[in-house]
């Protein structure tokens, strides 16, 4: 009761039998409350305890199967890179040939004036050294670029450490969350609990003793 209510009280010009008109904004606020309480309650409830939710499990898949994934892809780079290496040797001893050769029939184009299959093939000795030049240059830039892919493939192993820092995290909160519970008493020994008491306001869907004691050996692991 507010001051102004005890002095209309006082005063006599109070009336206590008078209804109080009633709105419908709080009981809309109270349920639009209760809708989002149950909502956020069942965004965070977590999975069940089995293997396909066990997170630590998960992630030792990710790195396992990643650090395949990688070895295969460094494995077929190599290969590549092996091949690149070997046309390059293989284009440099064309270089030499068609060097030769163009040295040849420019001599006997000089010699022979008349003939102009000497010209034709001086030139075409000429082309072919340059088409080699240019391949020589494709192989070297092919090169470099599987040298890149396989620095950039290295970020997978820094991933993967990083990832095993969270697991061995993970496990050490494991451990001690499992030291932290630890009873002086066996759970066989325990009286077991109510599985309803007083002041719970749901009877469905109450985790029973053979769930909690799943959930406990889970955490024990």
């Amino acid at each position: 009761m507010t001051q102004e209510e005890l002095d209309a009280l006082m005063a006599g010009d109070l009336d206590l039998d008078a209804e109080e008109p009633v709105s419908d904004e709080p009981a809309a606020e109270t349920a639009s409350e209760a809708q989002e309480s149950s909502e956020e309650v069942e965004a965070v409830t977590p999975p069940p305890a089995t293997k396909e939710h066990q997170v630590v499990h998960q992630l030792d898949d990710v790195t396992r199967d990643s650090e395949e994934k990688a070895s295969e892809i460094f494995d077929a780079l190599d290969v590549v890179m092996n091949d690149v290496e070997g046309a390059l040797s293989s284009v440099e001893r064309i270089q030499v040939i068609a060097g030769g050769f163009e040295e040849l029939f420019a001599t006997l184009k000089e010699k022979f004036p008349n003939v102009a299959r000497f010209e034709s093939a001086a030139a075409e000795a000429a082309e072919l050294r340059s088409l080699s030049d240019e391949i020589t240059d494709m192989l070297q830039s092919a090169n470099d670029q599987i040298l890149g892919a396989m620095d950039t493939m290295q970020y997978q192993d820094i991933h993967r450490q990083k990832i095993e820092r969270v697991i061995n995290i993970m496990r050490a909160l494991s451990r001690y969350m499992s030291a932290l519970f630890e009873g002086s008493i066996e759970d066989e020994k325990r009286v077991k609990s109510a599985r309803h008491i007083e002041g719970d306001t749901t009877t469905e869907e109450v985790i029973s003793n053979d769930d909690i004691e799943a959930l406990i050996a889970q955490f024990g692991k």
